[in-house]
């Protein structure tokens, strides 16, 4: 098999895997990270996204080689419980989720909008975030949060 190599979280990495697999299941199946959910497996509920550069991508129908050299950030990439990201203290104080299940694409799509927008409006966020679906309605929270963890960015 051949070694498709990319820099996962900030670390040079190589797996060698089917390059058709899909990168969610090399993400939560060989490189053992599993805070990217699968939800849909059609590119339609966000439950999968990670970043690939600065843009929100839906990992479950992605294959594996088209990743080869590219920087991918998962949720696992943004903070972790001793320095977790502005957005995920945000969620926190927010209560910005219920069940869980959709907020590791969320915060990737939103940490994705800050990298490119960082001082974003109530619209952009609303906007950036249209294809994540949440059943648990916790939508006004969520912006709420992307908003507070924006203004905090800038603050620092």
């Amino acid at each position: 098999m051949p070694s498709i190599r990319f820099r996962l979280n900030g670390v040079e990495t190589a797996i060698d895997a089917d390059p058709a697999q899909t990168l969610l299941s090399a993400l939560r199946g060989a490189l053992g990270l599993p805070g990217t959910h699968f939800g849909c497996g059609a590119n339609e509920c966000g439950a999968c996204y990670v970043m690939v550069g600065d843009r929100a991508m839906a990992s479950c129908d992605m294959p594996l080689w088209s990743v080869a050299d590219k920087d991918v950030t998962t949720v696992e990439g943004l903070g972790d419980p001793d320095h977790p990201h502005p957005l995920q203290r945000a969620f926190i104080a927010e209560q910005a989720m219920q069940c869980g299940y959709c907020i590791s694409g969320i915060l990737v799509s939103a940490a994705a909008l800050l990298k490119r927008n960082p001082a974003p409006t109530e619209a952009d966020v609303r906007l950036a975030l249209d294809r994540n679906l949440c059943r648990c309605g916790s939508h006004n929270r969520i912006v709420r949060a992307v908003l507070r963890a924006a203004s905090e960015m800038a603050a620092s």
